[in-house]
């Protein structure tokens, strides 16, 4: 969803240098001022007054992330691939959602060795193949946050271990009803629609998702 922009603090200006210089023509980025209003153990918040590329001033308030990993595990040894889902309530939502398994980045951690981490500790599932699938920012307008998509294959069952406040299920789902469960809205998660839809779209099962 984008940034609201109702606030009279949130407006921006064009400075009037900005008009005289020729068209296509962008200046770098300047942080004019940077303040933290929010410090957490996951996220930080700040706001930020700049002047972006186009030469537009304005304030930003923005939601700092240390970025996610999202593992797309897929059990491929029979007729039709199973895509491996979890279940668990989350409070934003105040709902029971299905979601792929995923998680935070440590700081100093690479981005595989953490979905690694989060695939055995939520599932207890080790994989023997890795390959980043996909790359995205889930929602640009105020957050930084970065998810990477991870295809996991040759799974190997194992014995979960969980955070302390996490209650979650698992379930090994069948592709063609992974794919119904998106178009249905069953599944509500950002990350998991797009997983789901790549892996459909990269096994050139695209037509399942039309039916």
């Amino acid at each position: 969803m984008p940034a609201k922009k109702s606030s009279a603090k949130q407006s921006h200006q064009r400075q009037p240098a900005e008009r005289s210089r020729s068209k296509g023509k962008r200046q770098r980025l300047q942080v004019l001022s940077s303040k933290v209003v929010y410090k957490g153990p996951v996220f930080s918040v700040t706001s930020d007054r700049v002047q972006e590329p186009s030469g537009i001033v304005a304030r930003r308030d923005v939601v700092h992330h240390s970025g996610s990993v999202v593992i797309l595990a897929v059990d491929d040894t029979g007729a039709e691939p199973l895509v491996l889902l979890e279940r668990q309530y989350r409070y934003a939502a105040q709902d029971y959602l299905w979601e792929l398994p995923a998680g935070s980045i440590d700081p100093r951690e690479k981005a595989l060795t953490g979905a690694k981490r989060e695939l055995l500790e939520e599932t207890g599932y080790h994989a023997k193949k890795w390959k980043r699938a996909l790359f995205f920012y889930p929602s640009p307008g105020f957050l930084n946050e970065t998810m990477a998509v991870y295809l996991a294959r040759e799974l190997t069952a194992g014995e979960a271990e969980p955070e302390p406040d996490e209650v979650i299920e698992c379930e090994l789902t069948p592709l063609s009803r992974a794919i119904a469960m998106v178009f249905s809205g069953k599944i509500r998660d950002g990350k998991t629609i797009a997983g789901v839809l790549w892996l459909a779209e990269s096994l050139g099962r695209g037509q399942c998702a039309k039916k």
